[in-house]
């Protein structure tokens, strides 16, 4: 029998875009998603500029970075504090930790932050470190740019 090639859909979840009212990021506002190729600054100011209402959960793109990102990614969020720091290792106690105000998103933005910086550091070096890799993310970067 002949084996027809048949396109392949991979679906996955969407994640908003980090401004208010955005149903999913968009390369054409590089403010709205991080990149793979984002600075440690650049995420920081792009998460401290997000949208993440205290104890509001819909439409709330931290929250949707810790659960569909963070979380699957390294199996925590450590959380600074004062007082000591909090340790999240599942999203449902995070999730009613914001709802009932004792996470703000003044705790949860900076280790947002701090959770995708380490995320992204070993694609930095790869592409800093790697000729053919700062080609390519040349490349890319490029397609990035639409008007």
């Amino acid at each position: 029998p002949k084996i027809k090639n048949k396109p392949i859909i991979l679906s996955h979840h969407m994640i908003p875009g980090l401004k208010e009212g955005q149903d999913k990021m968009s390369k054409s506002d590089p403010d709205s998603a991080i990149f793979m190729e984002d600075s440690e600054a650049e995420v920081k100011t792009k998460i401290k500029k997000a949208f993440c209402p205290p104890a509001v959960v819909a439409g709330n793109p931290c929250l949707e970075y810790v659960k569909y990102i963070v979380l699957p990614k390294t199996g925590r969020l450590v959380v600074p504090r004062e007082g000591g720091e909090v340790e999240y290792t599942a999203y449902e106690p995070l999730e009613k930790d914001y709802v009932e105000g004792a996470l703000h998103p003044s705790d949860l933005k900076p280790a947002l932050t701090a959770a995708i910086n380490a995320i992204l550091q070993p694609v930095r070096d790869h592409f800093k470190n790697d000729p053919d890799a700062k080609v390519l993310l040349e490349q890319v970067k490029k397609f990035r740019i639409t008007k």
